[in-house]
Parts: structure tokens; C-alpha cells; sequence
């Protein structure tokens, strides 16, 4: 079992910035390739970053490419989710998520992550 806690999220004027931390617990960190869903009220859950565990390769949703950077610390077994020039439509709950890959695999299928934290509020205000 992993057991996920986010932690970071809150209220933020549009253009600022906010640092979401997902600390994980349990069997190992390394072997999971980690990514970060987000839920917006009325909508589906949807992607939003992934990263392998050997921390080389990324992947992001166009909505966010270029304004949020995913990164991790294997050592302290936490994943970030730098987030910048936040728009009003960012506004959801954040979810860090688990999906055992191989080295340097990522996936952006929700159904491929195994553990899923209890998600963060993310607002940003116009």
C-alpha cells in the first residue's frame, strides 16, 4: 500500500503562484511513476502532469504547459507541483496519484495509478 497526503493548495489572486507537496507513505517511492489530476466542480477529473520515477521524463496537459513544473524527491518521497501565472480556471481539486511503471515510463491514464491521495483545494480568484 502507498498512502498519499497533498498539502498547499488555497486561495490565490490570477497570476500568482502556489506550490502543491504530496507526501507519500508506505512501500517504496521509487518504482511509481507519479502525476497530479485535477477535479473542477460539474466536470470530469482530468490530467495534469506526470513524472517517472527516475525523475528524466515529464509530461503535461496543454492547459498548464509552460506554468506548472511536476518534480520529485525520491529521498524525502514527495511530489511537487510548481504552479504559476495561475488563471481562474485552474481553480479545482488537485490529486496526486500512484501508478507502478517501468524506469522512465509515465502515463496519463487516471486508470493506470493504483493510489490517489485526498486531493487539495486549488482557488484562484479573478
Amino acid at each position: 500500500q502507498v498512502r498519499l497526503v497533498e498539502s498547499g493548495g488555497g486561495l490565490v489572486q490570477a497570476g500568482g503562484s502556489l506550490r502543491l507537496s504530496c507526501a507519500a507513505s508506505g512501500r517504496t517511492f521509487s518504482g511509481y511513476a507519479m502525476g497530479w489530476f485535477r477535479q473542477a466542480p460539474g466536470k470530469e477529473r482530468e490530467f495534469v502532469a506526470t513524472i517517472s520515477w527516475s525523475s528524466g521524463n515529464t509530461y503535461y496537459a496543454d492547459s498548464v504547459k509552460g506554468r506548472f513544473t511536476i518534480s520529485r524527491d525520491n529521498a524525502k518521497n514527495t511530489v511537487y507541483l510548481q504552479m504559476n501565472s495561475l488563471k481562474p480556471e485552474d481553480t479545482a481539486v488537485y490529486y496526486c496519484a500512484a501508478a507502478p511503471m517501468d524506469y522512465g515510463v509515465f502515463t496519463t491514464v487516471a486508470g493506470a495509478y493504483n493510489y490517489w491521495g485526498q486531493g487539495t483545494q486549488v482557488t484562484v480568484s479573478s
